[in-house]
């Protein structure tokens, strides 16, 4: 947007009444774009040398008001500079609905940039030789920050039979004011243009669209993209969906209808991971977004005493986690001290599981001084909020002798307690007998009462 539009915007946004009641209100949305010139990029990647500026005005846009757009004026192409003016294309939105407008139209007051695209788009061969009055244009607009990412497909609406004045490059007719007049005819969107999830989890992938009356829905088509391979994750054809990825589901087809071929994965792996192409067909019109998925497993961390030998050695295991990147600190802190980073750990080497998270070991040599001191082993991971952090502590060796010492006198006195309990038991047992063929108890008489 021009930098007298956002001034004007911020001014009148910074003075609006906060509890005004949000009303739907139509204004125009004017954004800061590229153009690529014609014949240039076809076929190949747009280029600083093959841009120029451009101005996209997209016509009386229904947006939410809560009253600051309290006298907000619409766009005059006066306010565009007479020296070298960017291409402007006006363009009606009457037969769509344009979603996330009010994000595009804040997004210099909110600190955001729009990146806006312009290029021509061309019609199967069959369909352009049906239609040769008119030319078509192809806008992808991305909001900085992980915003929405909208494509709008125009159509021309100038007829250059009727002796109209043509733009000097583009040979297409101009309004009195000097723009191009276009509608737009096809819109998708996608909300979330990168998403991340954990392992095990389900995602929902938003891809939604709306088109002219008159196009036809034809086909919808999601695709998995992931170092340097592809393949069909949906596909649905006239009524007919088709899942090639086991559970994966598109919305009801009422919401399919409505535009929303938003695409659900249940229990995600990591073969989930990768770009994602929603690609939706019309009768006469084919666009596509990219989803960027992100699959995370967060590690699991135990810290233990791998030998009993003096001094000890813990050993802390890191296990589960993805992607690789993962980072591990020592620190010691005596009684009453503050933590100093330990740097001479050593790690095991990588290990990957059969489903694809890694694991990996720190073992550390503890020093633990006269008084003792507390080792923590700290894991930091792209899948954590904050660090895991385990503690272990270290004993004296004053204090592990005098331990053992204790467990040793203490181990003996139970022994005799036990030895001398089991004495006294086997005095007080019947006597037990065993000979050659039986285990019998002596239960015979005293003398004095045998028969003679």
């Amino acid at each position: 947007m021009g930098a007298e539009w956002c001034l004007l915007l911020c001014l009148v946004l910074s003075g609006a009444a906060d509890a005004a009641e949000r009303q739907w209100r139509a204004v125009d949305v004017v954004l800061d774009c590229f153009l690529v010139e014609e014949g240039k990029h076809r076929g190949g990647f747009a280029s600083n040398k093959n841009m120029v500026k451009a101005l996209l005005v997209l016509r009386q846009v229904p947006v939410l008001d809560d009253g600051s757009l309290e006298g907000f004026a619409n766009f005059q192409m006066s306010s565009v500079a007479k020296d070298n003016p960017p291409v402007t294309f006006e363009a009606s939105v009457d037969l769509v609905q344009i979603p996330h407008a009010e994000a595009l139209l804040h997004a210099d007051c909110s600190e955001k940039e729009v990146t806006c695209e312009i290029s021509r788009y061309f019609l199967q061969a069959r369909q352009e030789a049906a239609v040769q009055t008119a030319a078509w244009f192809i806008t992808n607009m991305q909001l900085s920050g992980g915003g929405p990412s909208v494509s709008l497909v125009m159509k021309t609406l100038g007829d250059a039979e009727n002796k109209a004045v043509l733009h000097p490059t583009l040979n297409l007719p101009l309004s009195p004011q000097g723009t191009v007049l276009t509608a737009v005819e096809f819109q998708m969107t996608t909300s979330t243009p990168s998403l991340t999830f954990l392992l095990g989890s389900s995602a929902s992938l938003h891809c939604g669209f709306s088109m002219a009356p008159g196009l036809d829905l034809t086909r919808v088509e999601w695709r998995l993209q992931h170092k340097g391979s592809g393949q069909l994750v949906y596909s649905w054809t006239t009524g007919q969906g088709q899942a090639k990825r086991q559970g994966a589901t598109l919305e009801p087809e009422q919401h399919l209808m409505a535009g929303d071929a938003s695409l659900n994965l249940p229990s995600l792996t990591l073969k989930d991971e990768g770009s994602y192409v929603c690609q939706i067909t019309t009768s006469l019109y084919q666009a596509q977004q990219i989803i960027q998925l992100h699959v995370q497993a967060s590690p699991k961390v135990r810290l233990g005493l791998a030998n009993e030998a003096l001094p000890p050695t813990l050993i802390c295991n890191i296990a589960g986690y993805y992607p690789l990147d993962v980072t591990v600190t020592w620190t010691r802190e005596e009684l009453g001290g503050v933590p100093v980073p330990v740097p001479d750990a050593s790690f095991s080497s990588l290990r990957q599981s059969s489903e694809g998270t890694y694991s990996i070991s720190s073992s550390l040599t503890a020093e633990p001084g006269s008084a003792g001191a507390t080792y923590t082993c700290q894991v930091t991971h792209i899948s954590l909020d904050e660090p895991i952090e385990t503690s272990a502590w270290a004993a004296p060796p004053e204090q592990r002798t005098m331990a053992f010492g204790v467990l040793f006198v203490s181990s003996l006195f139970l022994l005799a307690v036990l030895y001398l309990g089991l004495q006294r038991w086997r005095a007080t047992s019947p006597k037990v007998y065993q000979d050659s063929e039986a285990l019998w108890v002596d239960t015979r008489l005293p003398q004095s009462k045998k028969k003679a």
